[in-house]
């Protein structure tokens, strides 16, 4: 199975699958000498994991990490950094009924014709418990990034939308709610519905927005390798993503090229940010915003039809403990995601100057 590693410089490897021993990952690439603080880690990962309020998946795991290797007296050796997260809390009785037959809009299908074979417990490799090794290598990048800020947030859950611009909002806000919100009132309207979606046995999407502030100029590398191109990567690798705009996105296309065009200042930032910070594929030290749009959780708790492997038609039910809204727990996975693209970038940016 290939595509498992992200990265050209600071690379990751992940491994493991959601109901299996442990999952993990290798972080090579990263400099020597890198403060770490492992409680900055672990929370983030208590951003992330299952079991954090009423509006998430039930499944209690502690999701605490082990480093293995590449960390001594507190700093990064420069040598790969070997981690893992155990799982201690499965319960892969849930999904013995779907053993034999294909949930609609989940990976068992493809899996199954791909490699002849797949891991019904909970998805095995493609369940987005995969994700909580991204969140520990994204950790570690934002610390090596310590002059970058990364601040993502909820923006829309179902038709339920935020009006206001990120810089009118106090991100402040965002962890003070189950949501991830910065706005108190819209927060509350947000957990509501999905507490109501819940209760109906169905899922909802939503929007994460995300903003990366005090950005040098230079990072990305055309022509291909375009540094919003590589971010749009990292968001659509994430479970459930099904959209990736920045800057202005598909809004930009009702306005006049004279009403886009972001005019300069004297000191080269620009009146406007419709570029999002990026312009030619390069920063340009404007803030970076992007918005990453998610699906509604496949997994319904809801009689569905389906077939099974011979191609009969059958009826079946979602089981199992799952988000009825996947956004408040990804909000530190697109953080970290972006983390590793800025981290990467940045090297291929010093390895240009040597």
């Amino acid at each position: 199975m290939a595509g498992n590693t992200f990265g050209n410089l600071f690379k990751l490897t992940t491994f493991g699958e959601s109901h299996g021993v442990a999952i993990g990952g290798v972080l090579d690439g990263c400099p020597p000498g890198i403060e770490i603080d492992l409680e900055v880690i672990q929370e983030e990962l208590n951003r992330r994991k299952p079991g954090q309020s009423a509006i998430v998946t039930q499944r209690k795991e502690p999701d605490t990490v082990e480093f293995y290797s590449g960390i001594f007296e507190g700093k990064t050796t420069g040598m790969p950094i070997g981690f893992a997260i155990h799982n201690t809390n499965q319960k892969s009785g849930d999904y013995s009924h779907i053993k034999d037959s294909y949930r609609p809009s989940h990976a068992d299908y493809v899996y199954d014709k791909k490699y002849g074979f797949r891991d019904y417990r909970g998805g095995g490799r493609s369940s987005a418990r995969e994700t909580a090794s991204r969140v520990v290598a994204g950790a570690i990048a934002q610390q090596f990034l310590s002059d970058l800020k990364i601040s993502a947030f909820v923006s829309q859950v179902g038709e339920m939308k935020l009006d206001t611009h990120y810089s009118k909002l106090d991100l402040s806000l965002t962890e003070s709610n189950p949501v991830r919100c910065p706005d108190p009132s819209m927060a509350s309207r947000m957990e509501d519905y999905i507490k109501e979606i819940r209760k109906e046995g169905d899922t909802i999407g939503g929007v994460v927005t995300c903003v990366i502030q005090n950005v040098p100029i230079g990072l990305g590398e055309p022509v291909f390798d375009k540094l919003h191109a590589e971010l749009g990567k990292a968001m659509l690798s994430i479970n459930a993503v099904k959209g990736f705009e920045f800057g202005s996105g598909f809004e930009g296309v009702q306005m006049k090229g004279s009403q886009h065009n972001d005019q300069y200042n004297q000191d080269g930032s620009t009146k406007t940010n419709h570029s999002g910070g990026i312009q030619g594929g390069i920063s340009n030290g404007m803030d970076i915003y992007f918005n990453v749009a998610f699906k509604p959780v496949a997994t319904v708790i809801q009689p569905y039809d389906t077939i099974d492997k011979e191609g009969n038609k059958v009826t079946t039910k979602g089981k199992g403990r799952h988000d009825p809204c996947v956004v408040p727990r990804a909000v530190p996975i697109v953080e970290a995601m972006a983390a590793l693209v800025l981290a990467d970038y940045t090297l291929l940016a010093r390895s240009i100057k040597l």
